[in-house]
């Protein structure tokens, strides 16, 4: 993407921004009693006696259905058959994030794994598109928020990272055996179970919360700048919204390493069918 491209994005979301905000104004919604910003408020629905959050469930499904745009725009970019052979731009940046993921499974791994690399990429898609959502002037009220980040929610973190931890287990206990996997609990020492226990469940909470805190901090920073009056409010917003961009891409990275990082640490090293080391025969005198 070329530079005079991101200045015109920058640009659209200025424009809708401002816009949005002047529409605030002018409505009423700029008085004493919207000065006050709600914590953790979600538009909820309760069936069956469990509560849901609607605004992150949709808003998690809009980025579900981004991803899934992009894969099969992706894929079709890279099956077509153009006449000068040029790879478009989507086909360079699709490929640019797949090599640097598979360069990161095969680095910790020892080969590209056949899970774990489709798992990381999607998942750093995905949380991605989650986090950019903030981004989005979508927010009419300091009541309705039409899409709002779902990585804000701990809900969806402590989800992503239960499905990464139960997926790190699962690699191990099969790439070792229950019983080979469950001894390294007790190494070096068998004294420190307890302590290797409670790492190993306290990886899924600082990966979730993590990524949680990181975005949630950023939602209401912008709320605070949309407090300001209406004729400084636009420029504080285009520079945190470029900011909260670049943190959302480096969160959406974190989060998809240290899935890499975990597998690795789950087969462990020193495995003989992976690490083998061809000796030379000594050539017989004549």
């Amino acid at each position: 993407m070329t530079l005079r491209n991101w200045r015109i994005g920058a640009g659209v979301v200025a424009i809708v921004s401002v816009g949005i905000a002047f529409i605030m104004s002018i409505t009423g919604e700029s008085d004493a009693g919207s000065t006050e910003i709600t914590i953790g408020h979600h538009v909820t629905r309760t069936i069956g006696g469990l509560t849901f959050n609607v605004d992150t469930i949709w808003g998690t499904f809009f980025a579900g259905g981004l991803v899934m745009i992009l894969g099969f725009a992706a894929r079709r970019a890279l099956t077509r058959d153009t006449h000068d052979h040029v790879p478009t731009k989507l086909q360079l940046f699709w490929e640019a994030i797949v090599g640097q993921v598979n360069t990161q499974v095969e680095d910790n791994l020892g080969r590209v794994h056949s899970y774990v690399a489709p798992l990381a990429i999607s998942l750093f898609f995905f949380i991605l598109f989650c986090n950019w959502l903030e981004l989005l002037p979508t927010e009419l009220n300091h009541e309705t928020h039409l899409l709002p980040a779902p990585t804000a929610d701990t809900n969806l973190t402590y989800a992503l990272a239960l499905l990464v931890m139960v997926s790190v287990w699962t690699f191990g206990i099969r790439q070792h055996g229950f019983k080979a996997y469950a001894k390294h609990f007790v190494e070096p020492f068998p004294v420190l179970l307890p302590l290797n226990v409670l790492e190993e469940l306290i990886k899924p909470l600082t990966l979730a919360l993590r990524l949680f805190g990181n975005i949630f901090a950023g939602g209401i920073m912008l709320a605070l700048i949309a407090l300001l009056p209406l004729y400084v409010f636009w420029a504080p917003n285009i520079l945190w919204k470029l900011f909260d961009m670049a943190i959302g891409g480096i969160q959406a990275f974190i989060f998809a390493l240290l899935t890499v990082l975990y597998f690795a640490m789950a087969r462990g090293t020193g495995h003989d069918d992976e690490h083998e080391h061809e000796e030379a025969t000594p050539v017989p005198a004549a």
